[in-house]
């Protein structure tokens, strides 16, 4: 993988709503985007650009049954790519279930990557 490959990857992977149905195809298999949207609360629209993003740089394959395009993960990722994906997900799981977002108050700093 290049530099160039690996921002790409990374500022699609940026994308919350990528990184969850993207969770949700690692979890559960083939889903189609109708399955996408209601799991994730997103409408078509939004739902088939967030995929299109996906399949752009080779993290998903799709195919079509009918009316209905399915996504599963692709089968052969890029070692380095496979890896990455796997650490963010894994540390957007075990933040998600372990940390509350919120904003900072007026006067408080923001926080940056370090915890």
């Amino acid at each position: 993988m290049t530099e160039n490959d690996i921002s790409t990857l990374l500022v699609t992977l940026a994308d919350p709503t990528r990184r969850k149905a993207l969770a949700l195809l690692h979890e559960r298999g083939e889903l189609c985007v109708c399955e996408l949207m209601t799991m994730l609360g997103a409408t078509q629209s939004r739902m088939s650009r967030h995929m299109a993003a996906l399949k752009s740089i080779g993290l998903v394959i799709d195919r079509r049954d009918a009316q209905w395009v399915r996504y599963r993960r692709a089968p052969k990722l890029a070692k380095e790519a496979a890896r990455i994906v796997e650490l963010v997900l894994a540390a957007t799981k075990s933040r998600s279930t372990t940390v509350t977002p919120r904003k900072a108050s007026r006067g408080e700093p923001r926080r940056g990557l370090s915890s």
